[in-house]
């Protein structure tokens, strides 16, 4: 039966491009040793040239074949390399790739022993002949061996490729199967079961073996829907047998029912039931470690936008991202449009047939996810191209029919609509009139104003109200589906864009995702049943803003009213801007009269009241002096793997616990036991905030992490690290507040 190993430890990297480094008897001795997700340099979080990761390396790692009958067929599977790499084994070429977002497979069985020394060439230069590069791209794209690396062994004949597409899933559900089998034998047969997490069988189904298998099945039993609410995953195993019920080969994928539909009357529809579409951009790139991220903090991200941002659905902007990302997005319940890797140009007739293999991989990879419900198949913001455009609608719909396609652009009239879903970038100051339906925005706010963490409230606040009018006026409108504003968080770009620091500063969250008062905007769209939400959108400093006046003062939340408190004296009760904010479910509060506070200026006290019932407070000191660390990791436990990361964030705050966001106060940070700090340190914080990573070393044990300050003082963390885990140990820190 096939085995899937995991190959991301014990390789040897070289910064450089050496003559015969391909070679088994290659002198290694002066190599690194690293592991993979690597990036091919690291980086300070902005302020870098990115020319310094544009170069050739190498990478090298000795594997052993197992030595079995059934090991027919070895394979090396790269999650993603970036941008081209050639793949040797044994001195021998055995598989090159163009691209750096889409898997790809090397054989490495025909190495005539039991161990295979595999040499992996990597160009990290940012190629014209190779998408999305060919003019300027505003996101950076790092270098490296940047994803997993599986081994997979293979029996002669084996499983490739499993599609299950659920079927009428609201009123006659089945469950049909796509199999394709490599080498199949005519007397072997293959059998489908589908079950619930818990192992109770849900439907069964067999069928002889073909290269291509289709089974379908009635559901015994009835289905539990995927929802957002509700993301339930069945397991659909498909076994291959021999005559004698032998089993050859076994291969399980998860599955959600679920219809998801963009409609002519404009609306997109879950299981029937019409949901507007909130959600930001995503981009896949972190501080320090550009695109090398492990599976926890793909996952956090998921987290991160699906409960602190209150969103049901993320782009991935712009390529396909991570499967770790995808996999927590199904966990979840967090909806996602997934595209090809691009960003406004189109480049000749050999750059389009990557495009056109792009697709393919991308949607060959990830149409078992039933959070994706669009493919995305033009790219960002180009012209119109028939022809690419015919053929990369064909290729997806071929390849999946149970999903619909976008092609994002910012051409509104007089574009050719190829695709099923209409989708723009609008950047108006108000929404503007769909001219095709289904409609659905795909960019809205940032680029508008960019804002950093440390610039003043008004700044802040205009930003943040940007997005709040702008998903008012989207949920109001009828003939739109929905509005993925842009984006998520800060990211790094190249130097033509963002502000000269190699930073996009238009995230409503900043790069380390620390939210900025935007993000607190999204987090008040929740619903209070499932959390309070109550933050007053001022640094409230005496003269923050012109005569020391705090007119007008937001607070976004989602109480019912809240009542204003200054120096301890009631100033009235508020209710939401409904007026100004119809279509939001929870509008921000808007509170005018407060005038000059310059001879009245004090401590400030905000109450949120549901059903007349105090459930929030939140407090701002007249003297926002720093006066503490807050220091706090987004999981309590790294696997000793030499791979795992967390985030160690960090916040200057004052008495009342809120970011002093001028503060110049340095940390440094110093560790005891199995795990090293990845990024700046020390760090002089921007905006009073910032982060490092945690990675673990290969032994478990307990390690503590002191963070000190010149003024504040040291403060202590402890993380455990372990031999094994739960794949989901996130202890849901929400990070709304600001």
């Amino acid at each position: 039966m096939a085995q899937r190993i995991n190959m991301n430890r014990g390789w040897l990297y070289c910064p450089d491009d050496p003559p015969g480094a391909e070679a088994i008897s290659f002198d290694e001795s002066t190599w690194t040793p690293v592991n993979v997700p690597h990036t091919n340099k690291l980086f300070p979080h902005h302020g870098f040239d990115d020319a310094e990761y544009q170069f050739i390396s190498w990478y090298r790692k000795r594997i052993s074949i197992p030595d079995s009958e059934r090991a027919a067929r070895v394979f090396l599977d790269f999650d993603a390399v970036m941008l081209v790499c050639e793949v040797y084994v044994n001195g021998m070429k055995a598989g090159e790739h163009k691209g750096g977002y889409t898997p790809f497979s090397v054989p490495i069985n025909d190495s005539g022993g039991k161990e295979a020394l595999v040499a992996v060439r990597v160009d990290s230069r940012e190629r014209s002949d190779i998408p999305p590069f060919g003019y300027n791209v505003d996101f950076l794209t790092f270098g490296g061996i940047y994803r997993d690396v599986h081994l997979r062994v293979c029996p002669h004949s084996f499983i490739a490729n499993v599609f299950a597409k659920g079927r009428d899933v609201l009123t006659a559900p089945r469950l049909e199967v796509d199999i394709k089998i490599e080498e199949p034998s005519s007397s072997q047969t293959v059998t489908v079961t589908l079950k619930t997490p818990t192992g109770e069988v849900v439907a069964k189904g067999a069928a002889p073996a073909s290269e291509h298998t289709p089974i379908t099945m009635e559901t015994h039993k009835e289905i539990r829907l995927w929802s957002i609410e509700d993301p339930f995953l069945y397991q659909v195993r498909v076994d291959l047998q021999d005559p004698k019920g032998v089993l050859i080969d076994s291969e399980t994928t998860r599955f959600g029912f679920r219809e998801a539909r963009f409609g002519k009357d404009g609306t997109f529809r879950l299981n029937g039931t019409e949901l507007k579409l909130v959600g930001l951009n995503r981009h896949q790139t972190f501080p320090y470690i550009g695109q090398a991220a492990p599976k926890r903090l793909q996952q956090r991200d998921a987290e991160i936008l699906k409960f602190d941002l209150a969103l049901n659905v993320v782009r991935t902007s712009h390529y396909p991202q991570s499967p770790h990302f995808l996999d927590r997005c199904d966990e979840i319940g967090l909806l996602v449009f997934e595209e090809i890797p691009g960003w406004s140009h189109i480049g000749d007739q050999s750059w389009q047939g990557l495009v056109k293999q792009d697709v393919h991989d991308m949607v060959m990879r990830d149409r078992n996810h039933p959070s994706i419900i669009l493919w995305g198949v033009r790219i960002n913001e180009s012209e119109d191209n028939h022809d690419l455009y015919v053929e990369t609608n064909r290729i997806a719909r071929e390849l999946d029919p149970t999903r619909q396609t976008g092609g994002v652009r910012t051409l509104l009239k007089n574009s050719e609509f190829l695709e099923d879903v209409f989708t723009y970038n609008d950047y108006s100051d108000a929404v503007l009139d769909p001219i095709q339906v289904p409609y659905l925005i795909t960019e809205f706010g940032g680029p508008l104003l960019p804002t950093k963490s440390w610039d003043c409230d008004l700044r802040k606040v205009e930003h943040a109200l940007m997005f709040a009018k702008a998903v008012s006026m989207q949920k109001l409108d009828k003939r739109i589906a929905g509005g993925i504003g842009w984006c998520a968080f800060d990211y790094n770009t190249h130097c033509v864009f963002g502000v000269g620091d190699r930073i996009d500063y238009q995230g409503v969250s900043d790069i380390f995702r620390l939210p900025k008062f935007a993000a607190s905007f999204y987090a008040s769209q929740s619903s209070p049943s499932r959390r309070v939400v109550l933050v007053i959108a001022s640094h409230w400093a005496r003269w923050e803003r012109p005569l020391g006046g705090m007119d007008s003062l937001i607070v976004f939340s989602n109480c019912e009213s809240i009542k204003l408190y200054i120096q301890g004296s009631l100033r009235g009760e508020y209710f939401p801007s409904t007026k100004q904010f119809p279509g939001l479910t929870h509008p921000p509060f808007i509170i005018t009269g407060l005038g000059n506070l310059y001879d009245d200026w004090g401590d400030l006290k905000v109450e949120g009241l549901i059903g007349g019932d105090k459930v929030a407070e939140a407090r701002k000191t007249k003297d926002p002096l720093p006066n503490s660390l807050r220091l706090w990791v987004d999981a309590d436990e790294l696997l000793a793997d030499g791979q795992d990361m967390v985030a160690l964030n960090f916040q200057v705050v004052d008495k009342c616990a809120n970011v002093c966001p001028y503060t110049s106060e340095i940390v440094t940070f110093s560790v005891q036991g199995p795990v090293q700090i990845v990024g700046t340190n020390p760090f002089a914080p921007q905006g009073g905030q910032g982060a490092v990573y945690l990675k673990s070393k290969e032994y478990s044990g307990q390690a503590t992490i002191r963070a000190e300050t010149p003024r504040l003082g040291s403060y202590e963390i402890v993380v455990n690290v372990r031999e094994s885990m739960n794949d989901n140990p996130f202890k849901g820190i929400e990070r709304y507040g600001q």
